[in-house]
């Protein structure tokens, strides 16, 4: 890294997020490139949770189902904060906003958590990563039956019912290598003990590929010509506003609630999450054709800011914990 880089409170790790949106800009990918892309961020995922299933022993991931309160928490955070946060802005931005975008940022607030970057970053942050595979996983497959029915009670107008080729999906790419890496982790729960940087480098790596899978896709559909400047800064300006909101009242819920410093990470990455995955897709379902590029909009928007904002707050939580770590020999 250049000097005058390395004096800036910035993460290399962040570097690397703004230089996949700036390649996605200059070079998204098209065509056969794009669908190669697609099966390449899919096989990534698919190996960050195999790596998953094979470190976490089955006893981490029975009480993490079992810990209802923070399951619950999570819940009400995506299912209830959200869409109440979303209404008031409808309320606030009627009339000042493109109505397409202004239900685009309610759709937004209906949809479920994230779940590889919630985990992701929870591993990165050094939480209850067990913790967060259940959660965000769990969030995801009630969220392919409760988004749509927010959607019809909220928003009206929807065309489709229940996306049921989504629980497919998610259990074909996250619980199928999980469970893989379950039945293998006799055989390399040790090799994964001495090369831990491995599960590290398939987080990050993973992220990465999906920003430039994400933002590409954008760039391809032509959403960015179709919105005015001062409406994009609008809707820019409502995520960060809307995603510092979450965060600060999930970060406040996990001390309220006395969770330890493990789970009130969890709930900070799973409970301000919203899944571009899963919204964009049934977004296609639910609206109207025309509309649909403008509906999803906040929500790339938002999946952008959320992964720039929760890197650098999980890094902070990494050097906590290695710093912490360093010092534990030399206490009393």
């Amino acid at each position: 890294m250049p000097r005058f880089l390395s004096r800036l409170p910035i993460d290399r790790y962040l570097l690397a997020l703004i230089g996949m949106v700036v390649l996605a800009a200059l070079l998204p990918a098209r065509g056969q490139a794009a669908e190669v892309l697609d099966w390449v961020v899919k096989a990534a995922i698919a190996l960050l949770f195999f790596l998953y299933g094979a470190r976490m022993s089955p006893a981490a991931i029975g009480a993490g189902l079992l810990h209802w309160r923070l399951q619950g928490t999570v819940f009400l955070s995506t299912f209830l904060l959200f869409p109440l946060l979303g209404l008031g802005l409808v309320f606030l931005m009627r009339g000042s906003l493109q109505p397409d975008l202004l239900t685009g940022m309610l759709y937004l607030c209906l949809l479920p958590s994230t779940v590889q970057s919630s985990i992701a970053f929870t591993s990165i942050a050094r939480g209850n990563v067990a913790g967060a595979l259940t959660s965000a996983s769990l969030s995801n497959l009630l969220g392919v039956i409760v988004t749509p029915l927010l959607v019809a009670l909220l928003i009206g107008g929807a065309n489709g019912g229940i996306h049921l080729q989504s629980i497919f999906d998610i259990a074909l790419q996250i619980l199928a290598p999980f469970a893989v890496g379950q039945l293998c982790r006799p055989l390399l729960k040790d090799g994964l003990g001495r090369h831990a940087k491995l599960t590290g480098l398939v987080d990050r790596g993973s992220i990465l590929l999906i920003v430039y899978a994400a933002f590409s896709e954008g760039v391809v559909a032509g959403v960015w010509s179709q919105v005015a400047p001062l409406d994009l800064a609008k809707v820019i300006g409502l995520n960060i506003a809307l995603l510092a909101v979450v965060l600060t009242l999930t970060l406040a819920a996990g001390r309220v609630l006395r969770f330890d410093q493990a789970d009130r990470i969890v709930i900070l990455f799973c409970g301000s999450k919203k899944s571009m995955a899963t919204g964009i897709p049934m977004a296609g379902i639910l609206f109207a054709g025309h509309a649909v590029p403008l509906i999803v909009l906040p929500v790339m928007l938002f999946h952008q800011i959320q992964l720039f904002a929760c890197t650098i707050i999980a890094q902070r939580y990494a050097r906590q914990a290695e710093a912490e770590a360093l010092e534990s020999p030399l206490t009393p």
